[in-house]
């Protein structure tokens, strides 16, 4: 049945930025369908109030990890704890990002800047590394980045991450050549989704901008992300890599 294709019963999952707003999704999404999950951010707590979540909802086991995905040797010590504890990875999906606010761009510090590129490319790229050879080892695997479409229609207050995020998009199609055939590699780019990072927005001038510029004309529930990382996380996807999918409304 095509339904079957995107079964992820006994499969390995790792979500970056896991916690809260698109990650938290995927991470349900995922359990729901019957993977085991690794949720990783920065505030353990949060992970462990979702995993707690995950195991009464769906009796999936769940293993909260704290890692800042831009430090080096916290990204290599959250991939020996998801093989420590399940003996495999089957999905990775780097998730986790950032992008501070300033004032202009020579206000952009260059402590701000390695911040940014740090956690929106650089521990993408070492996790990716880590992860993927070991999936490659394994015979196969399902890495799939976030991106946005910052990456290809920046605005002036988010240049640094937009930056990044064009980095990732590349960085899919490198790593979809060096990891595979037995690897795949895709890229989710999303537009403005209504997670809890909209509540810093005026929504009513949003609300106006989405009708004039985003074809269908509103931001994206977070709920919404689910059938696209579902699609390059299983093996309905089989014969997809180095993609970047669009799932922003038609913004971009």
């Amino acid at each position: 049945m095509p339904s079957d294709l995107f079964d992820l019963t006994g499969r390995v999952a790792v979500v970056t930025g896991g916690s809260r707003g698109l990650g938290r999704e995927m991470v349900l999404a995922f359990a729901e369908q019957g993977a085991d999950v690794v949720i990783a951010s920065r505030k353990l707590g949060n992970c462990e109030e979702l995993a707690d979540e995950v195991a009464e909802r769906f009796g999936r086991r769940a293993l909260p990890v704290q890692c800042h995905v831009g430090h080096w040797e916290q990204v290599d010590r959250l991939a020996d704890t998801a093989y420590a504890e399940f003996g495999r990875v089957d999905i990775l999906v780097n998730n986790a990002g950032m992008s501070p606010l300033y004032d202009s761009i020579t206000s952009i510090t260059e402590d701000l800047y390695d911040k940014v590129m740090d956690v929106n490319l650089k521990g993408v790229f070492r996790l990716s590394a880590v992860v993927g050879e070991r999936m490659k080892a394994d015979g196969r695997g399902s890495i799939v980045n976030v991106s946005s479409v910052a990456a290809v229609r920046p605005t002036p207050g988010e240049v640094v991450y937009a930056m990044a995020k064009a980095g990732m998009n590349n960085l899919t199609s490198s790593l979809a050549r060096a990891l595979g055939p037995e690897v795949r590699v895709n890229c989710l780019m999303p537009g403005p989704f209504l997670t809890d990072i909209a509540n810093a927005w005026d929504l009513e001038a949003f609300a106006r901008s989405a009708r004039k510029n985003i074809p269908l004309g509103r931001g994206g529930e977070p709920t919404e992300i689910v059938g696209a990382a579902l699609y390059l996380a299983s093996d309905a996807s089989s014969f997809t890599t180095g993609s970047v999918v669009k799932v922003d409304g038609g913004l971009a």
